[in-house]
């Protein structure tokens, strides 16, 4: 229950201080793709269920290319500012394993199936990782693959180390070094 009163606080807080910055967002957004500057795509939530996520479009829907403006949105995290709003619909938490699309957590098996237990987060240990995995990827032979082995598995291991270990003073230093990495 407290995680949720803070997840609501934190939220609001979050929208009203930077309410600005995500509606002049919203409108580069759309600008510079000609379409809805946000973006929604189906992800795995709690218990394996799935959800809309919110985030600013990054991606030119004509050309499927990431714009030079969304490359700016995607390094600095504006993009994913949306979801404070799916924070509040109860279905994310601001601290949690980051949802993924389907065909990864919801196919986990055994006590792995754990994480599915935790409501997916805004910032994780794995996302303080691979934060630049989009830069890890590119420079894989296979991104694919390298994901499906590589980086996905040490997600899992990393968020299964969360579900066992998480506490509110954990998560506070957590948004801590997501904030000051």
């Amino acid at each position: 229950m407290a995680k949720r009163i803070f997840d609501i606080f934190f939220s609001i807080i979050a929208l009203v201080l930077l309410s600005w910055i995500l509606l002049l967002s919203y409108i580069v957004a759309s600008i510079d793709t000609g379409a809805n500057g946000f973006f929604s795509q189906k992800r795995i939530g709690r218990f394996g269920k799935p959800f809309t996520i919110l985030k600013l479009q990054t991606i030119h829907p004509k050309t499927g290319k990431i714009s030079a403006i969304g490359n700016f949105f995607r390094n600095s995290k504006i993009d994913e500012m949306p979801q404070f709003f799916n924070v509040l619909l109860g279905c994310m938490s601001i601290v949690g394993p980051r949802p993924d699309i389907e065909g990864y957590y919801d196919k986990l098996e055994g006590e792995n199936r754990k994480i599915l237990e935790l409501k997916p987060g805004i910032t994780c240990p794995a996302s303080l990782k691979y934060y630049n995995e989009e830069e890890i990827l590119q420079q894989q032979e296979n991104p694919l693959e390298y994901n499906d082995t590589v980086i996905f598995p040490d997600k899992v291991k990393m968020n299964l180390d969360y579900y066992y270990n998480h506490s509110f003073w954990g998560d506070l230093v957590i948004l801590w070094k997501t904030f000051f990495r």
